[in-house]
């Protein structure tokens, strides 16, 4: 799976002009299962994300984790991930995983991240989504599992 992290001093994410969710201080999570994955990823990456020691201490430094800060997730499936660009100046998406199966682990990671005790808000997987968020930072961090 992967993901991009962005540190947030908030967002949400809509559909339709309805929001589906929204956080406040916390990481916005674009998340991509590819084929292969399985729920031991799903899980090894919720597990990366909340320790991930992205947020700033009392010194200014970037040594805390989103459980150590009380943060919250916002959850957003996002398959562009998986882009191909090395070929043309179309992207291949043919790396992520099937919908079915991406649905599945998008589901179980956005669940993991829960059971870890993180306030998680989700998008509409494969919905039309429109995210809007204050990078705070601007820290952005690519993560793989």
């Amino acid at each position: 799976m992967r993901a991009l992290l962005q540190r947030v001093s908030r967002a949400d994410v809509s559909v339709e002009g309805a929001v589906l969710g929204e956080i406040g201080s916390g990481l916005l999570i674009l998340v991509c299962a590819m084929q292969g994955d399985s729920s031991d990823q799903a899980e090894r990456l919720a597990a990366k994300v909340a320790k991930l020691r992205i947020f700033k201490d009392e010194a200014g430094r970037m040594n805390r984790s989103l459980s150590d800060v009380a943060g919250s997730a916002l959850i957003v499936s996002q398959f562009t991930l998986a882009a191909d660009t090395s070929r043309g100046n179309r992207p291949g998406f043919s790396s992520a995983a099937p919908p079915d199966e991406g649905k599945a682990l998008y589901e179980e990671f956005a669940a993991a991240v829960q059971a870890l005790g993180i306030p998680v808000a989700t998008g509409r997987f494969g919905a039309d989504m429109q995210v809007s968020l204050v990078n705070d930072g601007p820290v952005t961090i690519w993560v793989e599992a």
